[in-house]
């Protein structure tokens, strides 16, 4: 079986079809999907996603394009959102200085990255995170949340074959989706070669980033077996044993999925 470890089906891409689609899931052979927040907002669509249906689970966090949404009152909301029995993990939460370029942004982004580890570490949770064109900056807070017993995933992973090489050191894992299905994908499958099956999570990131023969249309978790079958031909393995290793990582990293 296969197991999604970070969906958006509270987007509104799925607003014409999403009981239909999400019905497909289990007879196709996607039994766990973690709906991730990205804002205060869709951190609500995703808990009432996970009230909804039996197989999914809840990430609750604030992407660092969102922050603008966090203040005391709202991260004391997450908070109390932790100890529901089917929230998995904090996320999705890190930098992005593609789109915030200003340093006071980037400051901020670094102030509420740091506050929401702080929540995982208070939560006993696992993080999500998303980190564009802020290497560096994302390697040093984590390094912190290493040294705070925090563990997680570095969500579509966009870095070199050596920063992945540092973070499985560290026991993070490497999320992997329809990218390394790209022709132009390099980086990631040099990435996927080099480092242990058993720290690589599958995962789509839909309705972003479908894989090929699909790319730049609305990606779900029906798409993955592509994924499993890429990272299957990279490692010279059966696709069946890259699904039974990723599921167990899965079940390793977010230990309140049942």
């Amino acid at each position: 079986m296969i197991i999604d470890t970070h969906a958006h089906y509270d987007d509104e891409r799925f607003e014409g079809d999403r009981e239909a689609l999400l019905v497909e899931m289990n007879p196709a052979g996607v039994c766990r999907i973690i709906n991730v927040g990205a804002s205060i907002e869709s951190t609500k669509t995703t808990l009432e996603l996970a009230k909804d249906h039996e197989y999914i689970y809840a990430a609750v966090g604030v992407h660092p394009s969102d922050i603008e949404g966090l203040n005391e009152e709202t991260y004391d909301w997450l908070r109390q959102q932790t100890s529901w029995e089917k929230t998995v993990a904090v996320g999705e939460i890190g930098l992005d200085y593609y789109w915030d370029k200003e340093s006071e942004v980037q400051a901020r982004q670094r102030e509420w990255f740091l506050r929401q580890i702080d929540l995982a570490a208070e939560s006993n949770l696992p993080v999500i995170i998303h980190s564009r064109d802020a290497a560096e900056d994302t390697m040093a807070i984590m390094k912190k949340a290493h040294a705070m017993k925090v563990p997680g995933v570095i969500h579509c992973y966009s870095y070199s074959r050596e920063i992945a090489e540092e973070y499985v050191k560290m026991g993070y894992y490497i999320g992997v989706g329809g990218v390394v299905t790209f022709k132009n994908a390099r980086k990631l499958v040099e990435t996927v070669e080099a480092i242990p099956l058993e720290q690589i999570l599958i995962e789509t990131d839909c309705p972003y980033m479908a894989p090929e023969p699909y790319r730049g249309k609305r990606n779900s978790s029906l798409y993955l077996p592509y994924v499993v079958e890429k990272i299957a031909e990279i490692k010279g393995i059966l696709p069946e044993k890259v699904m039974k290793v990723t599921e167990e990582n899965a079940y390793r990293l977010f230990t309140k999925m049942k």
